[in-house]
Protein backbone atom coordinates (compact mmCIF):
# COMPACT_ATOMS: atom_id res chain seq x y z
CA UNK A 1 0.00 0.00 0.00
CA UNK A 2 1.90 3.35 -1.15
CA UNK A 3 1.35 6.49 1.05
CA UNK A 4 -1.96 8.02 -0.83
CA UNK A 5 -3.53 4.89 0.06
CA UNK A 6 -2.78 4.65 3.48
CA UNK A 7 -4.11 8.21 4.18
CA UNK A 8 -7.33 7.49 2.10
CA UNK A 9 -8.18 4.75 4.15
CA UNK A 10 -7.00 5.97 7.02
CA UNK A 11 -9.34 9.02 6.54
CA UNK A 12 -12.29 6.90 5.74
CA UNK A 13 -11.82 4.99 8.57
CA UNK A 14 -12.38 8.70 10.83
CA UNK A 15 -15.26 9.75 8.88
CA UNK A 16 -17.27 6.44 9.00
CA UNK A 17 -17.98 7.32 12.47
CA UNK A 18 -19.33 10.59 11.94
CA UNK A 19 -21.44 9.61 8.91
CA UNK A 20 -23.51 7.03 11.29
CA UNK A 21 -23.49 9.72 13.88
CA UNK A 22 -25.19 12.22 11.77
CA UNK A 23 -28.09 9.55 10.40
CA UNK A 24 -28.97 8.68 13.93
CA UNK A 25 -29.34 12.08 14.56
CA UNK A 26 -31.94 12.67 11.68
CA UNK A 27 -33.64 9.65 12.57
CA UNK A 28 -34.07 10.91 16.16
CA UNK A 29 -35.19 14.00 15.19
CA UNK A 30 -37.56 12.31 12.48
CA UNK A 31 -38.78 10.23 15.51
CA UNK A 32 -39.25 13.39 17.99
CA UNK A 33 -41.43 15.35 15.33
CA UNK A 34 -43.90 11.96 15.00
CA UNK A 35 -43.86 12.17 19.04
CA UNK A 36 -45.35 15.32 18.53
CA UNK A 37 -47.80 15.07 16.55
CA UNK A 38 -49.17 12.18 17.87
CA UNK A 39 -49.16 13.68 20.91
CA UNK A 40 -51.01 16.70 19.05
CA UNK A 41 -53.60 14.68 17.71
CA UNK A 42 -54.48 12.75 21.04
CA UNK A 43 -55.32 15.64 22.66
CA UNK A 44 -57.62 17.18 19.78
CA UNK A 45 -59.58 13.47 19.46
CA UNK A 46 -58.94 11.73 22.65
CA UNK A 47 -62.72 11.02 22.55
CA UNK A 48 -62.73 8.75 19.55
CA UNK A 49 -61.40 5.49 20.39
CA UNK A 50 -60.02 4.67 17.00
CA UNK A 51 -57.76 7.40 16.75
CA UNK A 52 -56.36 6.92 20.06
CA UNK A 53 -55.61 3.49 19.39
CA UNK A 54 -53.92 4.50 16.07
CA UNK A 55 -52.30 7.13 17.84
CA UNK A 56 -51.27 4.59 20.80
CA UNK A 57 -49.48 2.72 18.29
CA UNK A 58 -48.14 5.34 16.32
CA UNK A 59 -46.54 6.33 20.10
CA UNK A 60 -45.38 3.03 20.48
CA UNK A 61 -43.84 2.59 17.36
CA UNK A 62 -41.98 5.83 17.26
CA UNK A 63 -41.00 4.70 21.17
CA UNK A 64 -39.24 1.72 19.72
CA UNK A 65 -37.84 3.86 17.29
CA UNK A 66 -36.25 6.04 19.38
CA UNK A 67 -34.71 3.15 21.27
CA UNK A 68 -33.08 1.59 18.34
CA UNK A 69 -31.76 5.26 17.57
CA UNK A 70 -29.98 5.90 20.57
CA UNK A 71 -28.60 2.28 20.95
CA UNK A 72 -27.50 3.05 17.55
CA UNK A 73 -26.02 6.52 18.62
CA UNK A 74 -24.25 4.89 21.64
CA UNK A 75 -22.89 2.44 19.61
CA UNK A 76 -21.39 4.75 16.65
CA UNK A 77 -20.15 6.64 19.84
CA UNK A 78 -18.12 3.57 20.61
CA UNK A 79 -16.87 2.70 17.53
CA UNK A 80 -15.84 6.42 16.99
CA UNK A 81 -13.75 5.85 20.33
CA UNK A 82 -12.53 2.94 19.28
CA UNK A 83 -11.27 4.45 15.54
CA UNK A 84 -9.99 6.86 17.88
CA UNK A 85 -7.80 5.27 19.71
CA UNK A 86 -7.01 3.21 16.19
CA UNK A 87 -6.10 6.67 14.40
CA UNK A 88 -3.90 7.69 17.92
CA UNK A 89 -1.99 4.59 17.22
CA UNK A 90 -1.18 5.04 13.98
CA UNK A 91 -0.28 8.78 14.05
CA UNK A 92 3.83 7.87 15.00
CA UNK A 93 3.59 5.57 11.89
CA UNK A 94 2.29 7.93 9.38
CA UNK A 95 4.58 10.33 10.96
CA UNK A 96 7.54 7.95 10.49
CA UNK A 97 6.36 7.21 6.46
CA UNK A 98 6.33 10.90 5.63
CA UNK A 99 9.61 11.65 7.60
CA UNK A 100 11.31 8.63 6.07
CA UNK A 101 12.39 10.44 2.76
CA UNK A 102 14.05 13.33 4.58
CA UNK A 103 15.92 10.96 6.84
CA UNK A 104 17.64 8.88 4.24
CA UNK A 105 18.78 12.45 2.64
CA UNK A 106 19.68 14.38 5.66
CA UNK A 107 21.84 10.75 6.32
CA UNK A 108 23.54 11.20 3.02
CA UNK A 109 24.22 15.22 3.46
CA UNK A 110 25.60 14.18 7.17
CA UNK A 111 28.17 11.48 5.76
CA UNK A 112 29.49 14.12 3.05
CA UNK A 113 29.48 16.69 6.20
CA UNK A 114 30.94 14.38 8.75
CA UNK A 115 30.38 14.38 12.70
CA UNK A 116 29.24 18.41 13.78
CA UNK A 117 31.04 19.41 16.66
CA UNK A 118 27.82 21.05 18.05
CA UNK A 119 23.84 20.66 17.97
CA UNK A 120 20.80 22.89 18.49
CA UNK A 121 17.75 20.48 18.45
CA UNK A 122 14.86 22.50 19.52
CA UNK A 123 10.55 21.94 18.41
CA UNK A 124 11.82 25.59 16.04
CA UNK A 125 15.21 24.35 14.50
CA UNK A 126 17.71 21.91 14.27
CA UNK A 127 21.13 23.47 13.97
CA UNK A 128 24.82 21.39 13.33
CA UNK A 129 27.35 23.10 13.63
CA UNK A 130 30.61 21.59 11.38
CA UNK A 131 34.66 22.65 11.77
CA UNK A 132 36.19 22.08 8.31
CA UNK A 133 39.88 22.65 6.90
CA UNK A 134 40.73 23.13 3.62
CA UNK A 135 44.16 23.74 1.54
CA UNK A 136 43.74 27.77 2.19
CA UNK A 137 40.81 28.07 4.57
CA UNK A 138 39.44 27.37 7.62
CA UNK A 139 35.31 27.14 6.98
CA UNK A 140 32.61 26.70 8.90
CA UNK A 141 29.12 25.04 8.19
CA UNK A 142 25.76 25.31 9.54
CA UNK A 143 23.01 22.66 8.48
CA UNK A 144 19.84 24.11 9.64
CA UNK A 145 16.27 22.22 9.51
CA UNK A 146 13.66 24.87 10.47
CA UNK A 147 10.65 23.69 12.14
CA UNK A 148 8.99 26.74 12.30
CA UNK A 149 8.07 29.80 10.74
CA UNK A 150 9.33 31.66 13.90
CA UNK A 151 12.82 29.84 13.83
CA UNK A 152 13.75 32.41 11.61
CA UNK A 153 14.19 36.19 10.70
CA UNK A 154 16.66 39.04 9.10
CA UNK A 155 16.63 42.44 11.58
CA UNK A 156 18.19 45.73 10.86
CA UNK A 157 20.70 46.78 13.02
CA UNK A 158 19.23 49.29 14.83
CA UNK A 159 15.75 50.94 15.71
CA UNK A 160 16.26 53.27 12.54
CA UNK A 161 17.49 52.73 8.76
CA UNK A 162 21.51 53.70 9.03
CA UNK A 163 22.20 52.11 11.94
CA UNK A 164 24.54 49.28 12.81
CA UNK A 165 25.83 46.79 15.40
CA UNK A 166 27.29 43.44 15.36
CA UNK A 167 26.29 40.25 14.48
CA UNK A 168 26.93 39.24 18.23
CA UNK A 169 25.02 42.28 19.52
CA UNK A 170 22.15 41.30 17.70
CA UNK A 171 22.13 37.68 18.37
CA UNK A 172 21.94 39.03 21.72
CA UNK A 173 20.17 41.46 21.51
CA UNK A 174 16.93 39.82 19.59
CA UNK A 175 17.80 36.14 21.52
CA UNK A 176 19.05 34.12 18.48
CA UNK A 177 21.10 31.00 18.96
CA UNK A 178 22.77 31.14 15.80
CA UNK A 179 23.69 33.94 13.88
CA UNK A 180 25.35 35.15 10.76
CA UNK A 181 25.77 38.83 9.17
CA UNK A 182 23.43 39.24 5.49
CA UNK A 183 23.74 41.82 2.68
CA UNK A 184 26.23 44.48 1.97
CA UNK A 185 26.31 48.25 2.71
CA UNK A 186 27.21 51.67 1.61
CA UNK A 187 28.59 54.52 3.98
CA UNK A 188 26.71 57.71 3.79
CA UNK A 189 28.57 60.52 6.45
CA UNK A 190 28.29 58.24 9.78
CA UNK A 191 25.43 56.65 8.23
CA UNK A 192 25.73 52.81 7.14
CA UNK A 193 22.43 51.80 4.73
CA UNK A 194 21.85 48.10 3.35
CA UNK A 195 22.78 47.66 -0.14
CA UNK A 196 20.01 46.87 -2.96
CA UNK A 197 17.05 46.23 -1.90
CA UNK A 198 16.16 44.58 1.59
CA UNK A 199 12.95 43.23 2.87
CA UNK A 200 12.16 42.82 6.35
CA UNK A 201 8.73 41.63 7.93
CA UNK A 202 7.72 41.46 3.86
CA UNK A 203 8.16 45.56 3.64
CA UNK A 204 10.64 46.98 1.09
CA UNK A 205 13.33 48.82 3.66
CA UNK A 206 14.11 51.26 1.69
CA UNK A 207 12.28 50.89 -1.99
CA UNK A 208 12.82 48.23 -4.40
CA UNK A 209 16.31 48.53 -6.55
CA UNK A 210 16.52 46.96 -9.95
CA UNK A 211 19.94 44.34 -10.36
CA UNK A 212 22.58 45.97 -11.51
CA UNK A 213 25.83 44.82 -11.86
CA UNK A 214 25.25 41.32 -11.12
CA UNK A 215 23.46 42.40 -7.67
CA UNK A 216 21.27 39.71 -6.41
CA UNK A 217 18.16 39.48 -3.63
CA UNK A 218 18.01 36.24 -1.63
CA UNK A 219 16.15 35.73 1.62
CA UNK A 220 13.23 33.49 3.00
CA UNK A 221 9.49 33.38 1.70
CA UNK A 222 6.64 32.69 3.35
CA UNK A 223 6.97 28.97 3.77
CA UNK A 224 10.34 29.20 4.90
CA UNK A 225 12.17 28.39 1.26
CA UNK A 226 15.00 29.82 0.37
CA UNK A 227 14.60 32.38 -2.72
CA UNK A 228 16.54 34.78 -5.03
CA UNK A 229 18.16 35.52 -7.71
CA UNK A 230 18.87 38.59 -10.20
CA UNK A 231 15.70 40.97 -10.35
CA UNK A 232 14.66 43.38 -12.79
CA UNK A 233 11.54 44.59 -12.10
CA UNK A 234 9.42 44.42 -8.57
CA UNK A 235 7.15 42.38 -9.85
CA UNK A 236 8.93 39.82 -10.47
CA UNK A 237 10.12 39.63 -6.78
CA UNK A 238 6.65 39.98 -5.07
CA UNK A 239 5.51 36.99 -6.66
CA UNK A 240 8.15 34.90 -4.63
CA UNK A 241 6.35 36.30 -1.60
CA UNK A 242 9.53 37.39 0.00
CA UNK A 243 9.28 37.79 4.06
CA UNK A 244 12.71 39.11 4.42
CA UNK A 245 16.05 39.40 2.11
CA UNK A 246 19.16 41.26 1.32
CA UNK A 247 21.42 42.07 -1.75
CA UNK A 248 24.65 41.60 -2.42
CA UNK A 249 27.00 39.73 -5.49
CA UNK A 250 27.90 37.08 -7.01
CA UNK A 251 25.24 34.20 -7.26
CA UNK A 252 27.25 30.94 -6.95
CA UNK A 253 25.03 27.92 -7.28
CA UNK A 254 21.52 27.85 -8.88
CA UNK A 255 19.61 23.88 -9.23
CA UNK A 256 22.87 22.49 -8.19
CA UNK A 257 24.76 23.90 -11.11
CA UNK A 258 27.68 26.62 -10.60
CA UNK A 259 27.63 29.94 -12.14
CA UNK A 260 29.73 31.99 -14.01
CA UNK A 261 31.62 34.22 -11.42
CA UNK A 262 32.17 37.86 -12.80
CA UNK A 263 35.32 38.98 -13.77
CA UNK A 264 35.86 41.17 -11.08
CA UNK A 265 34.96 39.06 -8.51
CA UNK A 266 37.40 36.80 -9.87
CA UNK A 267 40.67 38.44 -8.61
CA UNK A 268 39.19 41.49 -5.98
CA UNK A 269 40.19 40.05 -4.26
CA UNK A 270 40.87 36.10 -5.20
CA UNK A 271 40.98 35.24 -1.66
CA UNK A 272 39.49 36.35 1.41
CA UNK A 273 36.54 35.39 4.14
CA UNK A 274 33.48 34.26 2.45
CA UNK A 275 29.67 34.01 4.17
CA UNK A 276 27.25 31.95 1.93
CA UNK A 277 23.36 31.58 2.29
CA UNK A 278 22.43 28.14 0.78
CA UNK A 279 19.95 25.19 0.87
CA UNK A 280 19.58 21.63 -0.05
CA UNK A 281 17.23 20.22 -2.40
CA UNK A 282 14.97 19.27 0.92
CA UNK A 283 14.58 22.83 1.60
CA UNK A 284 17.34 22.95 4.90
CA UNK A 285 19.69 25.29 4.88
CA UNK A 286 23.41 26.03 4.98
CA UNK A 287 25.65 28.85 6.24
CA UNK A 288 29.13 28.36 5.07
CA UNK A 289 32.09 30.88 6.32
CA UNK A 290 35.41 31.01 6.25
CA UNK A 291 38.30 32.42 7.74
CA UNK A 292 41.04 34.53 5.58
CA UNK A 293 43.66 37.39 5.18
CA UNK A 294 46.31 35.31 6.71
CA UNK A 295 44.02 34.90 9.96
CA UNK A 296 45.58 31.67 11.93
CA UNK A 297 47.59 30.88 8.96
CA UNK A 298 44.52 30.55 6.52
CA UNK A 299 44.65 32.95 3.17
CA UNK A 300 40.64 32.91 2.58
CA UNK A 301 38.96 31.13 -0.73
CA UNK A 302 38.15 32.16 -3.47
CA UNK A 303 34.61 31.82 -5.10
CA UNK A 304 35.26 29.24 -7.69
CA UNK A 305 37.03 26.82 -4.82
CA UNK A 306 33.99 27.66 -2.45
CA UNK A 307 31.39 26.59 -5.48
CA UNK A 308 33.35 23.39 -6.10
CA UNK A 309 32.88 22.57 -2.40
CA UNK A 310 29.02 23.39 -2.26
CA UNK A 311 28.59 21.22 -5.68
CA UNK A 312 30.35 17.90 -3.18
CA UNK A 313 28.12 18.60 -0.83
CA UNK A 314 24.96 18.45 -3.10
CA UNK A 315 24.14 21.96 -2.34
CA UNK A 316 21.23 23.52 -4.68
CA UNK A 317 20.95 27.47 -4.45
CA UNK A 318 23.96 29.46 -2.93
CA UNK A 319 24.51 33.26 -2.94
CA UNK A 320 27.53 34.84 -1.69
CA UNK A 321 26.73 37.18 0.90
CA UNK A 322 28.92 39.94 2.45
CA UNK A 323 32.08 38.64 3.50
CA UNK A 324 35.77 40.06 4.17
CA UNK A 325 35.71 41.59 7.48
CA UNK A 326 32.31 41.41 7.97
CA UNK A 327 32.74 37.79 8.13
CA UNK A 328 30.23 36.95 10.89
CA UNK A 329 29.20 33.20 12.56
CA UNK A 330 27.11 32.91 15.92
CA UNK A 331 26.15 29.71 17.29
CA UNK A 332 24.40 28.94 21.01
CA UNK A 333 25.70 32.98 21.58
CA UNK A 334 29.74 32.27 21.04
CA UNK A 335 31.55 34.05 18.27
CA UNK A 336 32.98 31.24 15.79
CA UNK A 337 35.31 32.12 12.96
CA UNK A 338 38.14 34.69 13.60
CA UNK A 339 36.74 38.19 12.04
CA UNK A 340 39.82 39.22 9.54
CA UNK A 341 39.23 42.95 10.93
CA UNK A 342 40.12 41.20 14.18
CA UNK A 343 37.30 42.61 15.96
CA UNK A 344 33.64 42.36 14.48
CA UNK A 345 32.06 45.07 12.00
CA UNK A 346 29.14 46.91 12.90
CA UNK A 347 26.69 45.87 10.16
CA UNK A 348 22.94 47.05 8.97
CA UNK A 349 21.67 43.37 8.34
CA UNK A 350 21.82 40.09 10.03
CA UNK A 351 20.42 36.75 9.81
CA UNK A 352 18.82 35.26 13.15
CA UNK A 353 17.90 31.82 14.04
CA UNK A 354 15.83 30.91 17.15
CA UNK A 355 15.34 28.05 19.15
Amino acid sequence: MNNVQFVNRLMMLVIAPFIGIFIGIVLLTSSKTVEQDIASATSLELSDGKAYHAAAEALAASTDLAKVTRNNIEASYAKYNETNELVSSLIPVVKKTLDYPYAIYDKAISEKLGKPSATINSNKLKAQLYYKSYDHFKGYLVKIKLKSSSAVDMVLGGDELGKAMTTVEAAKKHGAAVAVNAGGFADAGSKRYPLGTTIIDGSYVNGFHPSTNNLFFAGLNEQNELIGGIFKEKEQLDKLKPRFGASFVPILLQDGKKKTIPAKWKTSPKRAPRVVLANFRDDQLLLFVTDGYNTDGSAGATLAEIQSILVQYDVQDAYNMDGGGSASLVFNGQLINSPSDGQLRKLPTHLLFFK
